[in-house]
């Protein structure tokens, strides 16, 4: 106001039309007026036409001498000679954001207030929930989890950066904790309820806890050891998804056998969380089933040198998993291998013979086979869509491919199991109902089935789909075969 008091009185000086003395006294109009009323006559206009250009602030100036309408007419003949006005310097930056953007001070003020907490991780969970409002835990997310896990920064590959400065890292985290399961999980807490309050967190403690996986060469056993039971404990409470475990089949990792030595510790943590059935359930929704063999290098990834490893340490539960799960892998490729040598109508001959190599090499049960071979048999050929005409076709198709099944139908359980998938498909496939007992004579018949596995069936071993119904149907057949068993061991007495 007082550079605009000074720019009018200076414009008053030059010219006979203006004075900054209240009342304005204007010559011409004889009159005297307060403060930019709208009027003034010619005398006002011819004023400002005649006024020099005079550098002050135009608000102050249009407030307090001229109205709005007067000012822009003076305002636009004399904008090009207008100097630029100074600009303020911007405002030197509070403390609380020098803190959320110099990972230093982000770093310090972590490590001071972990070394405060102490051991009392109580503190240490409140003192993370209250920080994350003044820090920036979305930017330094790396930097927050390193410490806390590592007590320190870390470079790529996993090495220290404040190793030599004490002062720039904290002994209260997990790679100082005591390596039994009861503190590792007190830890765990504290990233659950860190997680829980800042959810943005939680995609980057994933790619934390991966990066870490990656970075185990660069720690000490006793801290691998650390950091297996604390991913254990997380996978076990849901806070990890299983997937991070890939981060195991780094090459590196596996031909020095630390992946291999890691995954044990952390599958125990994990089964003192969950049972075994909840943590091969993870394996299986993250697709690792079939590369548990990954673990180790290419020379030993078989599955008996991966069931020696981990049941003598204590983990047959995965054991017996990886073999089912290899079992089941095996099957599906003999599943879809048979499917089409027998959509081509090779000789039963050779099908014969790529089913027993194939069994000798994958060490396949009979009764694991027959089964498949079943559906096989069933699976190539479409059916009639008509009842009458259904049953005609199978028997003819089943009579061609017997001398199949009767091979790798020679124990007793293999008879139950293939009699069982036929009650089975009858009964899935409405059309097929009636067919039923006259597909287990033509077995009969052909030597696929014997009486005892019959006979068995129909008392006890039979399945409840459609059971009412087949057994109705076998009824007359089951008493024909015990009378001719029972004529047979009298001919037997006689002689």
């Amino acid at each position: 106001m007082e550079l605009a008091c000074q720019a009018i009185s200076a414009w008053g000086h030059a010219s006979p039309w203006l004075s900054l003395h209240s009342p304005f006294h204007f010559p011409g109009r004889g009159t005297t007026r307060t403060g930019g009323g709208l009027g003034g006559g010619a005398a006002w206009e011819a004023g400002l036409r005649r006024a020099p250009c005079v550098d002050v602030n135009v608000s102050v100036l249009h407030s307090s001498i001229v109205c709005r309408h007067h000012y822009r007419r003076c305002h636009r003949r004399c904008r090009s000679c207008r100097s630029p006005q100074p600009r303020a310097s911007p405002l030197p930056p509070r403390t609380d954001e020098k803190e959320k953007f110099e990972p230093t001070v982000f770093r310090d003020t972590l490590v001071q207030g972990l070394n405060e907490a102490g051991d009392d991780l109580e503190a240490v969970a409140k003192f993370l929930d209250s920080t994350g409002s003044r820090l920036d835990y979305r930017r330094y997310a790396d930097t927050l989890f390193d410490i806390l896990v590592a007590g320190s920064m870390l470079a790529p590959g996993g090495t220290r950066i404040d190793d030599g400065d004490k002062t720039k890292m904290t002994n209260h985290c997990v790679f100082s904790a005591n390596e039994d399961h009861e503190t590792i999980r007190n830890y765990a807490q504290v990233f659950n309820k860190l997680i829980r309050r800042y959810k943005y967190l939680e995609k980057a403690f994933e790619d934390e806890m991966k990066k870490l996986l990656l970075f185990l060469k660069a720690f000490s056993e006793t801290e691998q050891t650390k950091l297996a039971m604390l991913s254990g404990i997380l996978l076990g409470n849901g806070t990890l998804p299983a997937t991070i475990l890939t981060s195991l089949f780094t090459d590196s990792l596996v031909k020095e056998g630390i992946a291999a030595s890691f995954a044990v510790k952390l599958f125990k943590a994990w089964m003192a969380e969950k049972d075994a059935n909840s943590v091969t359930s993870s394996l299986r929704k993250a697709n690792l089933d079939k590369r548990l063999l990954e673990l180790f290098p290419v020379n030993r990834q078989s599955v008996d040198h991966f069931a020696k490893y981990f049941t003598d340490a204590g983990l047959k539960e995965l054991s017996d998993f990886l073999r089912v799960q290899q079992s089941l892998g095996t099957r599906k490729e003999l599943q879809k291998e048979l499917q089409e040598r027998l959509s081509q109508e090779c000789p039963i001959k050779e099908v014969v013979l790529y089913v027993k190599e194939e069994m000798k090499r994958n060490d396949l049960p009979e009764t694991a086979v027959i089964g498949l071979l079943w559906t096989c048999i069933m699976n190539a050929v479409e059916w009639n869509k008509k009842e009458e005409l259904v049953a005609e076709q199978a028997l003819k198709h089943l009579k061609q491919y017997a001398p199949l099944l009767a091979v790798f139908s020679s124990q007793g359980q293999s008879e139950l199991i293939l009699l069982q998938k036929v009650q089975e498909y009858c009964y899935d496939n409405i059309h097929f109902m009636k067919a039923f007992q006259k597909i287990v004579v033509l077995f009969y018949k052909a030597d696929v089935l014997s009486e005892e596995a019959i006979l068995k069936w129909y008392k006890e071993a039979h399945v409840a789909k459609g059971k009412s119904v087949f057994l109705d149907q076998m009824k007359k057949f089951v008493e024909w075969l015990q009378n001719a068993e029972e004529e047979s061991e009298s001919e037997g007495e006689e002689n």
